[in-house]
């Protein structure tokens, strides 16, 4: 069985950081490209992050190139996002996901093959 347990959402002021994990379990890690999405409150599905197999690849978007980086550690099956500067326009619930493609920068669930349970993000003062 397939799945992808988030953590390390918290509740944050604006500029601060955040280090985001995601474990990865029942199928092979390091054969799949993975992406970070999110969720703000009210709103649709934003593609933040991916990073093709082997790590040596990422991708941004805009709105969180320089702030954010992810990363992967295939030995642990482990895949990071590290944020820094938050905005409160980063509050969402973060979901790592595997991409059906590459360039993996899709804005629905149907761009991806599975997806965790989510972690909260709160960026407020």
């Amino acid at each position: 069985e397939v799945q992808l347990v988030e953590s390390g959402g918290d509740l944050v002021q604006p500029g601060g950081s955040l280090r985001l994990s995601c474990a990865a379990s029942g199928f092979s890690f390091s054969s799949y490209a993975m992406s970070w999405v999110r969720q703000p409150p009210g709103k649709g599905l934003e593609w933040v992050s991916s990073i093709i197999m082997n790590g040596g690849s990422t991708q941004y978007a805009d709105s969180v190139k320089g702030r954010f980086t992810i990363s992967r550690d295939n030995a642990k099956n482990t895949l990071y996002l590290q944020m820094n500067n938050l905005k409160a326009d980063d509050t969402a619930v973060y979901y790592c996901a595997n991409p059906k493609s590459w360039p993996a920068n899709g804005d629905n669930w149907s761009d991806y093959y599975f997806w965790g349970q989510g972690t909260q993000v709160t960026v407020s003062s």
